[in-house]
Formats: structure tokens, sequence, C-alpha cells
């Protein structure tokens, strides 16, 4: 009987130890010809290893290991069978001319897929050739994001690194439930429009334990997104963490529950900003909390701008329809490059409303920054430095 037992104990772990095994289909790119090189193509080597593991009924992982791989534009897209994990222990890498990725506006894009978890690797998209392009004035691509995720749910995004995209970083468009966690965005302080993440109509997207230097916001929030965590973010250089810019059209979603706290901010060009354009729209902003921020040498740590119009051309010089209300800033300190540390420039049709100022002390020049205040409501209590206009 004991030998039965021992037997069958054993003949149970193999049991178990098989279907384990068969719980985690793995396929390298490198088995479906991909070559770690930096020069040979293997935009079709990677399709042919998510193919696989898309079909596959069990759980899979596609496999990218050390080396470099050259990829031209390319699409995971599903729905697929189950669950997916992309781990990448080596740097991808886009074309050295930057027209080869064309106008579709993405490198690497994700579509319809569930279950996805992408963990380490490097994005190395080589957006030099193509900033000085759009710098020379001359007839230029519409530019790549590098990785964006579209119509996606339950996406993990762990230890990222991506650097000098031509655009956009990491995009997130029409998701659900996603994590994104130590993900590293680095590209030069003057790159255009290299904003590290971009979130838009999106529920349920948390933000934490990444480091952000680039030449536009660090983190950029666009319309109907909601249910927002941003934490522990190091910010700096860049345009800071800007929710906008809002109201570009008059059908807009909302902005709601978004939250930013435990992060620091070191030589952007703002802090914490709401923007949006002077024009008419149905777009809103509600329940925003900023807390426990630090500010290093930060141009205007803490603004809204709802006459938001950068280059100064073709402004409509309307009162923007976008409707900003119970925001709260709490416990934001440091030091201010410039004189007014606290602007609020809200709508004269729509003045912002319910605007809580709690614990702020920002210097400039080891003095009591400034404050000013246009068409605002709200309160402000503790410890305020500059004094509150609210």
């Amino acid at each position: 009987m004991a030998n039965f037992a021992v037997s069958f104990v054993a003949l149970f772990l193999f049991y178990i130890l098989q279907q384990s095994k068969a719980a985690s289909a793995s396929f390298n790119v490198v088995t479906f010809g991909a070559k770690p090189d930096g020069k040979t193509d293997s935009t079709l080597p990677f399709l042919k290893a998510w193919s696989a593991a898309c079909s596959s009924a069990s759980p899979s992982i596609v496999y990218v290991p050390r080396g470099s791989y050259l990829l031209k534009a390319i699409v995971f897209s599903g729905p697929c069978k189950n669950k997916i994990t992309v781990q990448i222990d080596g740097t991808l890498v886009a074309p050295t001319d930057y027209r080869a990725l064309g106008n579709s506006g993405y490198w690497i894009l994700f579509i319809e897929v569930n279950r996805v978890s992408v963990f380490g690797g490097t994005l190395d998209a080589r957006g030099a050739g193509f900033w000085a392009c759009r710098k020379s004035g001359l007839n230029c691509p519409v530019g790549a994001r590098s990785i964006t995720f579209n119509w996606a749910n339950d996406i993990l995004i762990s230890g990222l690194t991506s650097i000098n995209s031509q655009s956009m970083h990491l995009v997130i468009n029409s998701c659900n439930n996603v994590l994104i966690r130590n993900v590293r965005v680095t590209a030069p302080a003057l790159s255009p429009n290299t904003d590290g993440i971009h979130v838009q109509v999106s529920t349920g997207v948390t933000i934490t334990g990444s480091t952000i230097q680039t030449g536009d916001d660090c983190i950029s929030i666009g319309p109907s997104t909601k249910n927002m965590l941003m934490s522990s973010i190091k910010c700096g250089p860049g345009h800071g963490i800007s929710i906008g810019s809002l109201g570009n059209s008059v059908n807009e979603g909302g902005v709601e529950n978004i939250t930013l706290t435990n992060s620091i901010f070191s030589g952007s060009d703002n802090g914490v900003r709401i923007k949006s354009w002077a024009r008419p729209s149905n777009g809103f902003v509600s329940n925003v909390v900023f807390q426990n921020l630090i500010m290093n040498n930060v141009k205007n740590p803490i603004i809204i701008d709802q006459n938001y119009c950068p280059t100064n051309q073709g402004c409509p010089h309307q009162s923007s329809g976008v409707k900003i209300s119970q925001v709260t800033f709490r416990n934001i300190q440091g030091t201010s490059a410039t004189p007014e540390a606290v602007k609020f420039d809200c709508s004269s049709s729509n003045p912002c409303s319910g605007i809580r100022l709690q614990d702020i002390k920002l210097t400039y020049m080891n003095k009591a920054a400034t404050s000013s205040c246009k068409n605002i409501g709200g309160t402000s209590s503790g410890v305020l430095m500059p004094s509150s206009c609210v």
C-alpha cells in the first residue's frame, strides 16, 4: 500500500509538472528567424512569434533574448485565446531612416488585446532625424509613437525603457485597467512633442515608480479619462504633468477622478497643469488631487491655463467651455524658477470652482513666490506660500 501511495504521489507530481509546463508555452523570436544584430529586419519573425502566442489555448510567453532587433512599423493584434507575457531582455531599434516608419503614427502597436504583460526591454526609436526634419520645416511624416495600446484591457507594462521617440513614447488609448510601473522614458529637453506617457479615453490607469525626462509633458491626460492614479513619479526636464490640452472639440468627454501623489519635479517647464483651449466645449475636469509633491526649480509649479495656445498662432480668443471643479493642491513645496509660482487663469464664462489649496510652500530666490487668480472660486488652509489668491 505504501509503495502504491509513493507511486501515486510521484505520478501526481509528474502530472502537475507536465501541466505547469504546458500552462506556459514559450515562443522565442530567434526561433522564428529574428536576428539580434540590430541590422536585419526582424519584423516578420516577431509577428510570427506573436501569432503563435495569440493562437495558443494556454498562457504563453513571447521571448526576446539579449541583443538588438531591428523592427519596422509593427502591429500586434488580437483578440487572443489566452493571456500573453512579452519578456524583452534585448533592445528593439527603429530604422535609421525616420521615413521608414511611414505615416501611420505608430512604431509598435498593440490593438484589441486583453491580459497582455510587457516586461523589461529598451525601445530605441532613433528620433533625432525626425526632429531635425521638423525643425527644418521640410515636408515630414506625422511622426511615430513608440509603443501604443489601443482598445486593450488588463495590461501590465513593467521595467520598460523608451528612448528618443519620434513623437509620444507610450500611449494608452481606449483601454481599461492598465498598470505602468518602473518605466524610464528619455529624450532631449528640446525634442518636440515627445510626451513620456499619454493617456486618453481610458479608465483605471495606474502609473507608478517611473522616471520621465522628455521634451514635452512627462505625463499628459486627454479627454474621457477617469479613475487614474499616478505615484512616485520623477519628472523633468519636460513640460510637467498635464491634464489637457482639452477643449479642442465642442463635444469632448470629461476627465475625472485623477490623483497624483508622492512625486518630484526637477527643472521642468511646469509642475502640475490643467490646460484648455479658449473655445466652446462641453468638456470638464472634476475630482482631481495633486498632493505630496516636491518642486525643484520649476517654472510654473501650479498652473491652470484656460487660454492655452502654445504657438500663439491661430488662437481662438474666445472663452473656454471646459468646466474645472473640485481640484485639490495639497502639501506642495520647493522652489520656483519664476517669481509667479501659482497661476490660475480660468474661463470667464465657466469659472473654476471648488479649488482647494492646503499647505503650499513655494519660494523663488529664497523668498516667497507670488500667485495670481482669474475667474476662480475655492478655499485655502494651512501654510500658504505664496499667499493664496483663491
